[in-house]
């Protein structure tokens, strides 16, 4: 498989837009929408998601909506695997396995199809940021729950300052871009 990468560089830093005291004060929140509409930072940015899993055996992709499903889905087609989608509550329409984790402030859970896949397969997880760990830490607990086994995650984007990388210390974790 050719990667975007390897034919051109491409800084992918550059086509995320940071936005001040969005949603709230205090909070920078990291854009990636300008990437999302330039075809080759989105194929560059897909291919930096899945490089350092090329070759390896993988069943499935999983991904956490909403920006997740836009990249897995992607990373899924590229490696010519599955997808499965881990949604909010209430989501999916079939028979569920839920796991409810600790926020800052309260509780939030996640839900995944119990069919979603089979014991034992194995599955890289992707999401668009890493910032705490915690929603990725219940998606890894959800799906080692249902059987499978987690042969890595992969972010676009990691806001190291927040130390999220700790919380997911027992799996290999990748990065595209670390501010």
């Amino acid at each position: 498989m050719q990667l975007v990468a390897d034919k051109q560089q491409i800084d992918l830093a550059s086509y995320i837009r940071a936005i001040q005291d969005w949603p709230r004060p205090g909070i920078l929140f990291r854009d990636i929408t300008p990437l999302l509409a330039d075809s080759k930072a989105f194929r560059a940015a897909v291919d930096a998601l899945i490089r350092d899993y090329l070759g390896q055996s993988i069943d499935y992709v999983a991904a956490i909506e909403a920006r997740g499903f836009i990249f897995g889905s992607a990373a899924a087609d590229r490696l010519k695997v599955g997808f499965v989608p881990i949604r909010k509550t209430g989501k999916l329409p079939y028979k569920t396995q839920r796991i409810t984790y600790q926020l800052e402030y309260g509780t939030d859970s996640l839900e995944v199809h119990v069919d979603a896949f089979n014991k034992g397969a194995r599955i890289l997880l992707i999401d668009d940021l890493l910032a705490t760990g915690g929603t990725m830490a219940a998606a890894c607990r959800l799906v080692e729950g249902l059987g499978g086994k987690v042969v890595g995650i992969s972010f676009l984007v990691e806001l190291t300052e927040l130390k999220g990388r700790d919380r997911l210390a027992r799996y290999k974790v990748t990065s595209a871009i670390q501010y």
